[in-house]
């Protein structure tokens, strides 16, 4: 799977999540939110900065009419499904948890958003180390195996035999190998008493680090609305760095990863492989 085929199916999950997102919120709730948000008659157009912040306010607005046991489900099925079944290769989970975020009111629903996608991501990490425990090699040599490519179950499984749980742990914040991990590790001689405890405190950091920044965001530019003229500026400004801030250590961990995927170990993915440098 090279890279401009990776970035055609993120373009496409970030689409489809959108899709999905804006059929569970009402379709028409969101066009009149950003029929709110709109230009008036020609000669009334507002700059951008207060159509920007408009626009973003009638939409955190839509978002939030939802209730918030809905929105909390769809963040934990998001990513319940990102986690498992190689979903996780279409369906970008990040992206539900982070606008189902930006709804949070008060820390009933933070705790609660906290919760679903927690227990969401382990339970979907649990299927695919299931899958792989029992349908593993049927699922690497079928046709959606050959299609995620026979390099990169060779690099998840190597990182893995040398790295051990580390490898379970890091994977969590890495593209395609978030979702190869967890069936590879069902098909190794790891436990799953094993995975699941390098797997928890992955979950826990990675839903901390998105549910926050999205409450954050919005929270800032709620606060700010009524005293600032660019607070919508403020809200893309925090959502911006984060996003740039995530794709710069996905890509720090993976140049610094890559040189354990290159080799097989021991074969045993309990154990840890002397670094080479």
């Amino acid at each position: 799977m090279g890279k401009k085929s990776r970035l055609f199916r993120k373009l496409c999950g970030y689409a489809l999540a959108v899709n999905v997102v804006t059929e569970l919120l009402s379709g028409d709730l969101l066009n009149a939110a950003f029929a709110a948000a709109a230009p008036g008659p020609a000669g009334d157009a507002p700059s951008f900065s207060t159509w920007l912040t408009n626009s973003l306010d009638s939409l955190l607005t839509t978002i939030q009419s939802v209730h918030p046991a809905v929105r909390t489900l769809i963040a934990g099925v998001g990513i319940l499904l990102e986690t498992s079944v190689l979903v996780g290769l279409v369906v970008p989970g990040d992206t539900i948890v982070l606008v189902a975020s930006t709804a949070v009111m008060g820390p009933v629903e933070y705790v609660a958003l906290l919760l679903a996608v927690i227990v969401g991501a382990l339970i979907g990490e649990s299927i695919g180390f299931a899958l792989g425990r029992y349908f593993g090699p049927r699922i690497r040599d079928s046709k959606l195996g050959a299609r995620i490519g026979e390099k990169h179950w060779v690099r998840a499984a190597n990182y893995l035999d040398r790295r051990g749980g580390i490898a379970v742990f890091i994977s969590r914040f890495l593209p395609v190998l978030h979702s190869l991990i967890p069936i590879t590790v069902g098909m190794s001689t790891m436990s799953y008493r094993r995975f699941i405890g390098w797997t928890i405190p992955a979950s826990v950091i990675w839903t901390l680090a998105y549910v926050s920044v999205g409450t954050f965001a919005a929270g800032s530019f709620r606060d700010l609305l009524s005293r600032l003229h660019g607070a919508g500026y403020v809200f893309v400004a925090i959502i911006a760095v984060f996003v740039v801030g995530i794709l710069l250590i996905k890509k720090i961990l993976e140049r610094r990863e890559a040189r354990h995927m290159e080799h097989a170990g021991d074969g045993d993915a309990n154990t840890i492989e002397d670094l080479v440098p």
